[in-house]
């Protein structure tokens, strides 16, 4: 069965793409709305809701730790970056959020970042040995979980005696994404789902078979999650006036400068989201419901899955017979496309047996449609 996620927009909102300070439909990311957001996804039957980090964002923790109470079954994707906190520390904070929410953890290990952001925190490592790091903190958040404590001296952390009060029930699972080489082995050596952006069908299909075959190598075995906005509509016609009316607010003042920062990223992600479109408003169906227009201003996911219900679930079943397993959508507004998708796409997946079949509905939560 397939897990589809929402994205929690802590750092913001808009039916826009545009940034906040440019953007006349923005919408702050307020306790209030994002509680909106996540009653939704709870009650429209997401799995869980990635919640990303960074100082243009809420804190992922708290944030998410504020929407436990009001909400019944969802789970969070909490991103954090392992750099900024010990190891130990975070072994701690996740078991007691397991406990806390009745097992409705997941985390997101983020190493990459842009040497600003990663300087505003005293981080100034180079981005291999950030990678490097990574997996040491994973080596000793994981084993703070196990049944000894755990002593080791490596060449980031030296910990002995590394527990918790009690193992977390479940174990939350270890999610993570990147594209350079030194990415590839932490996930291969360490991590429970390797994320990828979303590209054409046979080019993220090659990533994660290369993840796997490092995996293999070391006797595990992963899952494979990618990431998409979505735009979906009964109709494909309704579906692309949408994007149209996207790229018709995009102004070519805006693409020049995102394409000058995409320009001089060290992400290697970044880089291939960007060389999808070229800062071109041409050619953006880059494969039949693939389209790479939002990336031609927003940083991190470009792409979006354009069309019908039925076309949108097909593109669905195309990348997970590549071999994806999660799938974590978003749209602009987050709150409006949570129900566009989850109430238009969602049971048709559920026909297909692709997902399993909920007893949550919407009928407690306003509709847009």
């Amino acid at each position: 069965m397939l897990k589809i996620h929402w994205f929690l927009p802590t750092g913001g909102d808009s039916r826009d793409v545009l940034p906040e300070g440019e953007n006349v439909h923005w919408r702050p990311p307020s306790h209030d709305y994002l509680a909106q957001v996540a009653k939704a996804c709870d009650q429209l039957g997401y799995e869980a809701m990635l919640t990303p980090c960074g100082t243009g964002c809420e804190d992922a923790w708290l944030a998410t730790a504020s929407l436990l109470p009001i909400t019944e079954r969802i789970k969070f994707l909490v991103a954090f970056r392992p750099g900024f906190l010990s190891p130990t520390l975070a072994a701690q904070m996740a078991s007691t959020y397991q406990r806390m929410s009745n097992g409705r953890l997941m985390i997101n290990i983020v190493t990459g970042a842009e040497p600003r952001e990663l300087n505003r925190f005293g981080d100034w490592l180079d981005k291999d040995a950030r990678y490097e790091r990574t997996g040491e903190f994973l080596d000793i958040m994981s084993k703070s979980w196990g049944e000894e404590p755990y002593d080791t001296k490596g060449e980031y952390y030296e910990v002995a005696g590394a527990t918790t009060r009690e193992i977390p029930d479940p174990i939350p699972p270890i999610y993570f994404g990147g594209a350079s080489p030194k990415a590839l082995e932490v996930a291969a050596g360490h991590v429970d789902c390797y994320l990828t952006w979303g590209e054409p069908p046979e080019a993220a299909k090659a990533r994660i078979d290369k993840v796997r075959d490092m995996a293999a190598e070391q006797g595990r075995e992963l899952t494979y999650g990618i990431r998409f906005h979505v735009i979906a509509r009964p109709t494909a016609e309704e579906a692309w006036a949408v994007a149209d009316g996207m790229l018709a607010g995009i102004d070519d003042e805006a693409i020049a400068k995102a394409q000058a920062d995409f320009k001089s990223t060290m992400s290697e992600g970044q880089r291939r989201m960007a060389e999808l479109h070229g800062g071109s408003r041409e050619g953006l169906e880059i494969h039949p419901n693939v389209w790479a227009g939002i990336g031609l201003v927003r940083g991190g996911a470009g792409t979006a899955l354009v069309g019908s219900y039925d076309e949108i679930a097909d593109r669905i079943a195309e990348y997970a017979d590549c071999g994806f397993d999660d799938f974590i959508l978003s749209g602009y507004p987050h709150l409006e496309e949570a129900f566009w998708f989850g109430e238009g796409v969602m049971p048709v997946l559920r026909e297909r047996g692709m997902i399993p079949q909920t007893d949550q509905g919407s009928a407690n939560v306003f509709s847009f449609r």
